[in-house]
This record gives C-alpha cells, structure tokens and sequence, in this order.
C-alpha cells in the first residue's frame, strides 16, 4: 500500500468510529438526558486519560497560564458536548452533521478576532456560501424549527470556539491543562443536574456509556496517527466521510432516509468547507484554525489526544520529538 494513502484511510476509520459514538450517543438518548449520557460518558473516559496523561513529567501545577481563555474553551466544549449530544438524539443524524459540518466556517469567522487571521474574498466568498447551505437545511419557513436545530448550531459554534482558543494558547498551556478541564467541568456540573434527569440505568445501556468513551478515545489515537502519516489537507477532508456513516446508521437503526433539502444543503456546506481546507493549504491563511482543529468536536467528554502528545513532545527522545513536531505543524 502507497505510504500517501495510510493517512487518509486511517482517517476514516477514526472518523467511522466516531460516527459510531453518535450512533451509540442517539440510540442512548432515546430513553436518557443528554446530560445523564455525557455525565457518564466523561466517568468512563477518565480513566484512559490517567493512563495517557500519568506518562507526562513536567514539574508544573494545573494552573492555567491563560485563566481567561482556558475557562472560555472549556464553557465553550461543554456547551458543546451537551448541545452535539442533544442534536444527535433529536434530528436525524444526517441532519446533525450536516448542521454541525458549518463548524470551519465559523472557525474561519473567529479566527480574525481571536488569531488576528486575515481572511481574503476567497474565503469569506465560502463563508457565505456555507451559511447559504445552512439556511438550505433549516428552510426557514417552510418547516418548523426545532430545538435540536439550534442545538446542532450551538455544537458548531461551541466547537469553532474551542478549536481557534485551542490555536492561540495550545503553545503556551500544559496538556495536561487542556485536556482535564473540560472534563473536569463536565462531571462536577453535570453530576449536579443528574438528581434531576436521572433514570436508572441497566447494566446494557452502562456498558453502552462505556463503549461512548472507548470510541472517542481510540478514534482520537487513530486520527493523530493519520496526521503523522500524511499531510493535513489530505486528512481533515475525510472529517465529511461522516455523513456517509449517518446515512447508513439511520437507514439501519433509526428507520432515516433524509430528505432533498437536507442532502442539498449537506452538499454545500461540505463544498465550502473543503474550499476553506484547500485555501488553507495553499497558503492563504498564516494559522491555518481549520486544517489544525483535527476537524472533531470539542465535547469534554473524551481526553484530546494531540494536546496530550503535543505535553509530552519534551520527554520523548530526538527522533521522536521530531515526529512530535511535524504533528504540531500539520
């Protein structure tokens, strides 16, 4: 097999398993809250990110370098844990992604005030054709919109948030930091809304909670591995192949076919999307926010494991920080 071809294939089994979450995500979230999902997602998640961030050696506290940024991403990944969750559960899962899918627009728009960015006609021309595909999905007007709509947009934003602060102040804070804060907030304010959603679970559907972490863990490695083996611009686009998981899911599980509209919209905002990815890699943007996001949502309810590999760059050996660091670039 051609070396080029290891990275794209690895991303798309990352990103097959994390269509598989949100599968798991909306087959859960027929009989329980979000919040009981994400609150017990994140209790099983906690122990992969001990043993991934227990190898970290630097002598340093969990203070924040940045307090104001740190606490802004991680309300941001919060907000978008339960939001993704909520739309997963509500809309069909093609619809969500779709929705969900204007995330690199919206970090092409926050990447001006937050990095500085200078966006050409180019990409602003993408911006709003992607926002046309939105309003194509959502037909204002013409169907009710619902709280799952919002809530899809709320994951997007929430996730372009996390992902431009995650740009500007990656280089400065400890892994460890970006990592367990997120799911820190998640278990404490969630923990503190469960008395009120709470159903009681058997012992399948906890079992299922655990799978909801155990995917977003091993997809996370698989698509860090997939950046290390091929560039960026190669792998981000296969972030879309999700749709295509959305539409088999819900054709074999949530009796789905998707409508016109949907798959339309779905087919623009991709296309303005991908138009921004090439931009980027041409060279048009000095940050590239959106090559760099890994293109997942930022849910809190997984460790990240590139700001967990990135902490560890300083203890590995010379060969492999090198490796470490093309990472970073890409």
């Amino acid at each position: 097999m051609s070396p080029r071809l290891i990275g794209p294939l690895l991303a798309l089994l990352s990103f097959g398993l994390y269509a598989t979450h949100d599968a798991v995500v909306k087959l859960l979230g027929g009989s329980y809250s979000p919040i009981q999902i994400v609150f017990f997602s994140v209790l099983f998640a906690f122990p992969l990110a001990t043993l991934l961030l227990m190898q970290e050696k630097s002598a340093a506290t969990l203070r924040p370098v940045n307090p104001g940024w740190v606490a802004l991403r991680t309300v941001a990944a919060v907000a978008t844990g339960v939001s993704g969750f909520y739309a997963f559960t509500v809309l069909p899962l093609a619809e969500a992604y779709a929705l969900i899918f204007a995330s690199p627009l919206l970090i092409t728009v926050l990447s001006i005030p937050i990095l500085g960015e200078s966006v050409g006609r180019h990409r602003w021309a993408a911006v709003l054709v992607g926002l046309f595909g939105v309003m194509v999905v959502l037909r204002p007007g013409a169907t009710a919109l619902t709280l799952g709509h919002a809530a899809a947009l709320m994951a997007a934003l929430g996730h372009a948030t996390a992902s431009v602060i995650s740009r500007k102040i990656g280089n400065q804070e400890r892994g460890v930091v970006m990592v367990l804060y997120p799911m820190m907030v998640n278990v404490v304010l969630m923990g503190c809304l469960l008395p009120s959603v709470y159903v009681p679970m058997p012992l399948v559907d906890l079992g299922l909670t655990a799978v909801i972490a155990g995917l977003g863990f091993t997809a996370g490695l698989i698509i860090i591995t997939a950046f290390r083996q091929s560039d960026a611009a190669v792998v981000a686009p296969m972030h879309y192949s999700q749709i295509l998981w959305a539409a088999l899911y819900g054709w074999l599980f949530f009796d789905e076919t998707g409508d016109t509209a949907t798959w339309i919209g779905a087919g623009i905002i991709i296309a303005s999307g991908l138009y921004v990815v090439l931009r980027e890699a041409g060279g048009a943007s000095e940050n590239s926010p959106v090559l760099k996001a890994r293109t997942r949502l930022e849910t809190g309810t997984s460790p990240r494991i590139a700001a967990a590999i990135r902490a560890r760059a300083a203890q590995m050996p010379p060969g492999y920080q090198a490796l470490a660091n093309r990472d970073k670039r890409q």
